[in-house]
């Protein structure tokens, strides 16, 4: 029996061992792997004391910090369903194994939208991206694209253009669809040359040799063609890893991210959650460091008070 099971190694995950320890708390952490989706991001330049590293150099220092600590931490599995128990949670992975805890945070991250398109696995991190906050200031002057429509594409498109030479907008449909605010500022960057939308189309290949140099556009009233771009940014939502919470009762909003309050707590007693996984619309590794200690605090009241 465990105080805390913590579920996922990511910037959540790893925040929340780290206060565990801190906290006496007898923890274990479950995660497919340490670093979540650190290791999409071709740098990491935006949290305090690391300075400019790449993904791998992250996870490292990640990792290393969390060693000091000697959390155990049961790397290649995969929790695939936590249940209620007399005592607190239990929760199954993939391969057998078992595991019982007072309190459950869960950590699990999103799984991004992807295009699934040739090109698109091969330059990830090579010019394609998904997080501009991430990765905007690698473009400085360069010609990039943003695939969407909705309000993530237009902000993307927004920030960028505060760094790239140009920004096109592709979207598949008439006409993208951002709240009014949004869509006005990008009206305004469309008039001043550094946005251009280019609608009805969809992105068909990603193209280049060591890093991404071209994309093909299906045009649909105009046939196929292709659009130079040293960058790709793919702005068509996200999949909140919530499975493994079915049979909890736990809420998730219409996207299927778990509500949590300022505590981090889930409507379920003892159940927390940090990181992408969450409604948070910020979704940083700041962030999800800040959730992970948070919810510590707070798991720590909850443990000693059963």
């Amino acid at each position: 029996m465990h105080d805390l099971l913590i579920i996922g190694g990511g910037p959540g995950g790893i925040s929340a061992g780290i206060y565990s320890a801190i906290y006496k708390l007898n923890t274990v952490i479950v995660t497919k792997n340490i670093g979540g989706t650190i290791k999409d991001a071709p740098k990491v330049e935006n949290y305090p004391g690391i300075g400019r590293k790449n993904s791998q150099e992250t996870i490292n220092a990640f990792k290393d910090h969390l060693d000091l600590f000697d959390v155990p931490v049961e790397k290649d599995e995969e929790i695939v369903i936590i249940r209620k128990s007399e005592e607190g949670f239990k929760a199954f992975t993939r391969s057998g194994k078992e595991y019982e805890a007072k309190s459950v945070l869960i950590a699990t991250g999103t799984q991004v939208r992807k295009l699934n398109v040739p090109g698109e696995d091969d330059f990830r991190g090579k010019g394609v991206s998904y997080c501009a906050v991430c990765d905007a200031p690698l473009f400085a002057d360069a010609v990039v694209g943003v695939v969407g429509g909705s309000d993530a594409a237009a902000k993307e498109a927004l920030l960028l253009s505060e760094h790239a030479e140009k920004v096109y907008i592709i979207y598949r449909g008439e006409e993208i669809h951002p709240e009014p605010i949004l869509k006005k500022r990008v009206m305004k960057k469309v008039e001043e040359g550094k946005i251009e939308v280019i609608n009805n189309t969809n992105v068909k290949e990603i193209i280049g040799e060591q890093m991404m140099e071209k994309v093909k556009l299906d045009r649909e009233h105009e046939g196929s063609d292709e659009l130079e771009l040293e960058g790709l940014f793919i702005s068509i939502g996200g999949v909140p890893l919530t499975e493994i919470t079915r049979d909890l009762g736990i809420e998730v909003n219409k996207m299927g991210a778990i509500v949590i309050n300022e505590k981090m707590e889930t409507n379920v007693k003892g159940i927390y959650a940090a990181g992408d996984v969450t409604d948070n619309n910020f979704k940083q590794i700041i962030t999800a460091a800040y959730q992970g200690s948070r919810a510590i605090k707070e798991a720590y009241t909850y443990i000693n008070s059963v």
